[in-house]
């Protein structure tokens, strides 16, 4: 008796002496995809302070370390916690905000969304987001503001497109903002946007591109609470998907101030990489702080808008679109203006990520980067959507060293009506990410929400499969520009971190990196029709900031 209580005594001893590191967290009976070069797939893994210290083998993992909290995964997927390369936090909150004109079938429809809106929350300044002409039936072009002028007579009313490059106004806000006659006297807006005329050359209510500033002038916004309240919805929606980061493309400098203020609270804590619209309050913020990096924010480049949307016509085309001939779109930011961005981004260390949709703005935008490629090879320049490429740029990309941002549902949902925009002919360029990764080796991926869905597994089934939840089209869009599972993963993950300059600290699961991350629900799956996904669990430098139980 007196043996086996000693055996009892060593055994105990020798399993503390191998459980001699401490850990605050260990998650165990997991498939984890650590990303890494050789895409190691481990069981578990060791994390403390924060920072991953070890993944490894089971037993290995189990047996070294003793852990605060242990959690077994159930054999669970886990990977790095997807980055949304390019979203709009602050634009779907406030869309949340706004009237959901998204998914309406008709003009009627809308208005009685509209009308519906209004009667629960009697705003004094109406405002609603997400309506697209694509979707009605019979309609054979961009609305008139007919209808909203007779349910809203002596009330501001702007509705602003999917895309965010075109509103609808009512008479009333036509009036109020002075619209027609500061566009008509100003070039610069004449120059990158137009307003629709009807057959009389009287406004239909439809201002596309630099037409909607003199609105966007007077456009109130929410109140802060409410606006810091759906900001902090659309975080848990994001963390809901396992999205540990996002891209912000576009911030306003009030913006940032806002969202700093959230992440001193605790309130926040999404990995932020804010690109700066540039301002004039941005542009002091970049020359006075440089490299800007506060908790969980990076600041340290500029959004720039090349031009509009595809879908609004407001893409600069290289040759005019097949449905609007004698039109090819136009710059929205003069290249003048853009030069001297350039020059500003290279002084102060900054990206430049520049919109560019059509053909001739990507080329004009490439052959700019060149310049800066030419003095620093890793500058990490982006085209954000580079959505319309003529293929013999395509070469440029990796000639400049630029670095494409896609969004693989824009492919699916535009593929309805791009052929009529564009002609059979330049939809060779469209939508080419295989194209586009196999010219600069990595690309990032986002969803652009809110103008797409924020899930990122409808973007993992648009990019492998091409299609839309809906599985259409049958057999997939263009399937000769698909990627793999493998590459839109490292899109949302690796590749999106070097976009960002981050790849020291996310994008893979390795030790010494920040232990953000997320356990699947299910296993991920991309043959056959699309099916829902979420996190289990997501986790941001160590700390849970979701779970499921």
């Amino acid at each position: 008796m007196k043996h086996l209580l000693s055996l009892l005594v060593l055994t105990f001893l020798i399993q503390s002496c191998m459980k001699g590191e401490s850990a605050d967290l260990v998650i165990h009976n997991a498939q984890i995809h650590t990303m890494d070069e050789d895409n190691t797939i481990y069981e578990a893994i060791a994390i403390k302070d924060g920072k991953i210290i070890e993944v490894g083998p089971e037993r290995q993992i189990i047996n070294k370390y003793s852990a605060e909290e242990t959690i077994d995964a159930g054999s669970k997927s886990i990977y790095p916690g997807f980055i949304d390369a390019h979203g709009h936090i602050l634009s779907y909150a406030r869309q949340k905000l706004s009237i959901n004109l998204v998914g309406c079938k008709s003009y009627d429809e809308m208005l009685v969304r509209i009308e519906m809106y209004q009667s629960r929350h009697n705003r004094k300044f109406i405002i609603g987001r997400g309506w697209n002409q694509n979707l009605w039936k019979k309609s054979d072009g961009m609305p008139t503001n007919e209808k909203l002028n007779e349910l809203f007579p002596d009330i501001p009313v702007c509705l602003f497109r999917i895309d965010g490059h075109a509103l609808l106004a009512n008479d009333y806000l036509i009036k109020k903002s002075k619209v027609v006659e500061k566009f008509n006297a100003d070039a610069e807006l004449n120059s990158g946007g137009y307003l629709i005329l009807d057959s009389l050359q009287q406004p239909t209510g439809v201002f596309i591109d630099n037409a909607m500033n003199p609105i966007l002038d007077i456009l109130p916004d929410f109140p802060l609470e409410e606006l810091k309240a759906a900001i902090l919805e659309v975080q848990e929606e994001l963390f809901q998907y396992g999205i540990t980061g996002v891209h912000e493309a576009g911030v306003q400098f009030e913006e940032l101030e806002m969202l700093e203020e959230l992440m001193e609270t605790g309130e926040f804590p999404l990995n932020l990489y804010a690109m700066l619209l540039p301002t004039e309050d941005n542009i002091e913020f970049a020359r006075e702080n440089g490299i800007y990096q506060k908790d969980n924010l990076t600041v340290r480049s500029f959004k720039v808008v090349g031009d509009g949307a595809l879908g609004s016509r407001g893409a600069f085309l290289k040759h005019s679109y097949s449905d609007l001939h004698d039109h090819k779109g136009y710059l929205t930011t003069s290249l003048e203006r853009m030069k001297n961005i350039a020059k500003l981004c290279e002084e102060v260390n900054y990206q430049m990520n520049t919109h560019a949709i059509g053909d001739s703005t990507n080329r004009i935008m490439l052959e700019l980067y060149q310049n800066i490629y030419e003095v620093k090879p890793d500058h990490r320049w982006r085209i954000e959507h580079a959505q319309i490429v003529d293929p013999i740029d395509f070469k440029l990309f990796a000639a400049a060293g630029v670095f494409p941002s896609v969004q693989p549902t824009h492919a699916t949902s535009d593929q309805i009506w791009a052929v009529s925009r564009l002609g059979l002919g330049r939809m060779k360029g469209a939508y080419a990410y295989r194209s586009l990764l196999n010219q600069f080796g990595m690309i990032a991926i986002g969803t652009d929400f809110p103008v797409e869905n924020i899930d990122p597994f409808l973007t993992i089934h648009a990019a492998v499969n091409r299609q839309n939840s809906e599985g259409v089209p049958s057999g997939g869009f263009q399937m000769e520009e698909s990627i793999t599972l493998e590459q839109c993963l490292r899109g949302m993950t690796t590749w999106a971190a070097f976009a960002a300059f981050q790849e020291n600290e996310l994008g893979t699961l390795e030790k010494g990196k920040d232990a953000t991350l997320l356990i699947l629900d299910s296993p991920l799956k991309i043959n056959g029709a699309f099916k829902n996904n979420f996190a289990y669990m997501t986790f941001i430098n160590g700390k849970k900031v979701y779970s499921v139980e």
